[in-house]
C-alpha cells in the first residue's frame, strides 16, 4: 500500500466517519474530520478550503443535521455544490461519497432520495474524479427506527411493510476505506449485509437487544420517509458488494 498524502472525512465526526477515521489511520494514512464540530460548514463554507488544503482523497458521509426536507435538500445540493468546488481548488484528485441504496429507483417526491440523487448528480458532472457507494440501512439505525415509529404514542412500532438487506456500519467504513487505494470509479457501487429481512423484523431485533419487547407491525400504510414505496425498493442489485457481518453476530 502507498500511504495518501492526505484524506479528508468530511462528516468525520459522526457514526461512520468517526469509524472510517479510525480504520484510515490504522491503515496508516493521514486522516483528518471535517465537520461542524471541527469548524466546518459546508453550507456557508466557512472552514472547507483549510480542511481540504493538501489533501488529495476526500471522503464525504456527512448528512442533514434534521431530516426536515428543506434542510435535506439544502444540504445535498449547497453543502454538495460547496465541498466539490473546494475539491476542484484544491486539486483533490478522488471523490468519495457515500449514498442509499435505492437513491436512482424510489420515486422521487421522497425528498430525502430526490436530494440524494440530486446531490449524486452534482458530484458526477463536478469535474473530480469520483466514486459513489450506495449503502443499505445500517444495524446502528435498527433501534432508533423503531422510536421514531413509537413516536406517535403507540404502544406497538408501526413501521413500512418492506424488506432489507442491513449492514453494519464497521463494514460501511472497510468499504470506503479500501477506496483510497483504488482508482475513481466514475460509478456507483452497492453495498449491503448478507441477510435480506422484513423491516419489522429487522427493527424488532434491534428493540430486544435494548430489552424493548414490544410488537413491531409492517404496515402496508406504514410511510418510508414520508412515502409508501415497493416492498423491494430497498435491496440491492445483483451486483451488490456482500459484507460478511451478519445482524445476529452485530446484536451478541
Amino acid at each position: 500500500m502507498t500511504p495518501v498524502a492526505r484524506i479528508t472525512v468530511v462528516g468525520g465526526t459522526g457514526l461512520i466517519g468517526r469509524k472510517l477515521m479510525a480504520r484510515l489511520r490504522a491503515d496508516g494514512h493521514e486522516a483528518r474530520a471535517a465537520s461542524p464540530s471541527t469548524g466546518v460548514d459546508l453550507v456557508t463554507g466557512t472552514g472547507v478550503d483549510d480542511a481540504l488544503a493538501g489533501s488529495s482523497v476526500v471522503i464525504d458521509v456527512s448528512k442533514p443535521r434534521t431530516y426536515d426536507p428543506d434542510a435535506v435538500w439544502r444540504h445535498f445540493d449547497l453543502a454538495t455544490r460547496t465541498l466539490v468546488a473546494a475539491e476542484s481548488r484544491a486539486g483533490v484528485i478522488h471523490h468519495v461519497a457515500l449514498s442509499a441504496v435505492g437513491t436512482e429507483r424510489i420515486p422521487q417526491p421522497i425528498p430525502f432520495y430526490r436530494a440524494k440523487a440530486h446531490g449524486e448528480a452534482i458530484v458526477r458532472d463536478s469535474g473530480v474524479p469520483f466514486s459513489i457507494v450506495r449503502a443499505t440501512q445500517f444495524f446502528e439505525f435498527g433501534a432508533q427506527i423503531g422510536a421514531q415509529a413509537r413516536a406517535g404514542g403507540t404502544d406497538d412500532a408501526r413501521v413500512a411493510d418492506v424488506e432489507v438487506e442491513p449492514i453494519a456500519g464497521d463494514d460501511v467504513a472497510a468499504v470506503l476505506a479500501g477506496l483510497v487505494d483504488e482508482s475513481p470509479s466514475g460509478g456507483a457501487a452497492e453495498i449491503a449485509g448478507p441477510e435480506v429481512m422484513p423491516l419489522a423484523d429487522f427493527v424488532a431485533r434491534c428493540l430486544a437487544a435494548t430489552g424493548d419487547d414490544r410488537p413491531v407491525v409492517a404496515d402496508p400504510r406504514a410511510l418510508y420517509f414520508g412515502a409508501v414505496i415497493d416492498r423491494g425498493e430497498l435491496l440491492p442489485g445483483r451486483d451488490a458488494w456482500i459484507a460478511p457481518t451478519r445482524l445476529s453476530d452485530w446484536l451478541a
